[in-house]
């Protein structure tokens, strides 16, 4: 094997030992072949540092779900993620692993069926930044207050694209191992950015995963779909994972995705209804004048701005997802779209007056079962009527006061209030701001 493991391991041992800050590495795994020979030479070259000199650093492994993403993907990530998190308590290394998924309120699902976002293109892919991004920095962020700087390692290579060694050669500083990221006190290092494509398949085919089992499945996965994998996205220059990249089932900025095609084409059948209904989410998408209303949310028209999608058409996106997801939940026990989801789409169909199908009619309508929301939408219908009257229908004060009322919902759902009070003031603060600029 032309790459020289030794060097590369002596190099990470050389930068956990010697940097005397003792910041804490954060290991961005996508469970991917770049992501996955990084965490390998990282513990490899742990496993050679004294027991107690390794205990003076903290290392997270963070993943982040985006709630969409390929389910046979989910299934391979979770099942090494556990086998992470038990042999680091075994070779006693201070390694913790952590998940990351974006809030409720910014759900793929929330944004699309319950506020009618309409399906991402390469132009506006409001999905990045709210799925991947947010939830991410937020982690990164939390851990950088809790000690000052981090080191965020990243299994990033310049053989992998052109754009990508440009990228990492704009960054980085002659002859040091990192460079500044974008978030504040926080730093990069990228240890196997030199490893060429040939020399990281060769590693993972001959060096078994320490966490123990082999690298065959995830060589398998890559085989069956033709794909790469989606790198932990921590910032806008990380591009899309479209083309056949492992990523998001609900994909829509590339005109096919390949790797779930691989995947059906390699006897994972069951995904079939997954792809009709990410290629209706590019119809949708492309046939405004079908699928979506002339009013914008702000009750604007604009002869050439769309609006939501109308509520047929989130009606329609809800049927088939729960269709699909009865279809495969026995069999492969896969959850398209979560309750918690479900609950705050009713919310916002509530709000948006949009009364005349629920959601629990659809889920009843599916899996034959005898839910009411009847009294909650009665609730809601007594509340937006007092609301109107409290606030003279002035429009913008009624938006604020259910956007607040929302943002109360989905901590209550996610059974947790922690960070409330900060997301209301943020939330009052933006609007404060808007009211200024119009009154100027």
């Amino acid at each position: 094997m032309a790459l020289d493991l030794n060097y590369l391991e002596n190099e990470i041992i050389d930068q956990f030992l010697f940097d005397d800050s003792k910041r804490p590495w954060i290991i961005g795994f996508s469970g991917g072949k770049d992501s996955t020979m990084l965490l390998q030479v990282v513990w490899r070259s742990l496993l050679k540092i004294d027991p107690f000199l390794r205990q003076t650093r903290r290392i997270y492994i963070v993943c982040n779900d985006t709630l969409v993403e390929n389910p046979r993907i989910v299934k391979f990530i979770n099942s090494t993620l556990s086998k992470i998190q038990e042999a680091a308590v075994h070779y006693e290394l201070p390694i913790t692993v952590h998940q990351t998924t974006p809030e409720l309120e910014n759900s793929f699902w929330v944004k699309l069926i319950g506020l009618g976002y309409p399906a991402p293109n390469k132009f506006y892919r409001w999905c990045t930044e709210r799925l991947k991004i947010n939830p991410t920095t937020k982690f990164i962020t939390e851990k950088i207050n809790e000690n000052g700087e981090a080191i965020i390692l990243l299994g990033t290579r310049s053989a992998e694209s052109s754009a990508r060694a440009a990228s990492i050669k704009k960054h980085e500083v002659k002859g040091q191992r990192l460079r500044k990221h974008q978030l504040p006190n926080s730093y990069v290092y990228a240890p196997i950015k030199d490893v060429t494509t040939n020399e990281l398949w060769q590693y993972l085919n001959q060096v078994p995963p320490p966490w123990g089992g082999t690298n065959k499945e995830l060589i398998t996965l890559y085989r069956n779909a033709n794909a790469g994998d989606c790198p932990l996205v921590i910032d806008e220059s990380t591009p899309s994972c479209g083309n056949s990249r492992f990523g998001c089932w609900t994909c829509t900025v590339v005109n096919k995705d390949k790797s779930m095609e691989g995947l059906i084409e390699n006897g994972e059948e069951w995904m079939s209804p997954l792809m009709e209904i990410r290629n209706f989410l590019v119809e949708t998408r492309d046939n405004p004048e079908k699928y979506r209303q002339k009013e914008r949310r702000n009750k604007t028209i604009s002869e050439n701005l769309w609006g939501p999608y109308t509520f047929n058409t989130r009606v329609e996106i809800l049927t088939r997802i729960l269709k699909a997801q009865k279809n495969i939940q026995k069999e492969e026990g896969v959850e398209l779209i979560t309750h918690q989801e479900m609950v705050l789409i009713q919310y916002y169909w509530y709000r948006d007056c949009f009364f005349k199908t629920r959601v629990s009619d659809i889920y009843n309508s599916i899996y034959k079962t005898k839910i009411d929301m009847s009294k909650q939408e009665e609730k809601f219908k007594q509340e937006s009527d007092l609301l109107k009257e409290s606030c003279k229908n002035e429009q913008k004060d009624v938006d604020l006061i259910q956007d607040l009322l929302a943002l109360q919902k989905t901590k209550t759902l996610m059974i947790r209030k922690r960070g409330l009070q900060a997301d209301i003031e943020n939330r009052l603060d933006q609007y404060l701001e808007s009211d200024k600029k119009s009154n100027n």
